[in-house]
């Protein structure tokens, strides 16, 4: 059986709710999820390492059939944004936890 393969993308206010999707997507769905990872290093993240998160996360996206994008309340940050614009490059589906039209983008 193939199974989709989904990279989450959100913004980590939204913390819980993306864990929760993780744990949903792959229970009730059946997708392979690739999420993102906590920050839980006991200090600031310099700009170098901001950037190499940022590279390995359109990794996840390029070895994804689609991004799932948690965007609660509507709100899409910046760096999102340029998630979702890597994925539409790369002809990636795009899957919404609420409907885009409702989107702050």
């Amino acid at each position: 059986m193939n199974r989709k393969i989904v990279t989450l993308c959100g913004s980590y206010k939204f913390w819980d709710k993306i864990q929760e999707m993780s744990e949903r997507l792959e229970l009730e769905s059946g997708y392979i999820v690739i999420g993102m990872i906590p920050h839980v290093i006991d200090r600031e993240i310099t700009e170098e390492e901001k950037q190499l998160l940022g590279e390995l996360h359109k990794s996840k996206i390029d070895l994804s059939d689609a991004i799932f994008v948690v965007n609660i309340g509507g709100y899409i940050g910046d760096s999102v944004k340029t998630e979702i614009e890597y994925a539409k490059l790369k002809g990636k589906e795009i899957i919404y936890l609420e409907d885009y039209t409702k989107a702050s983008v």
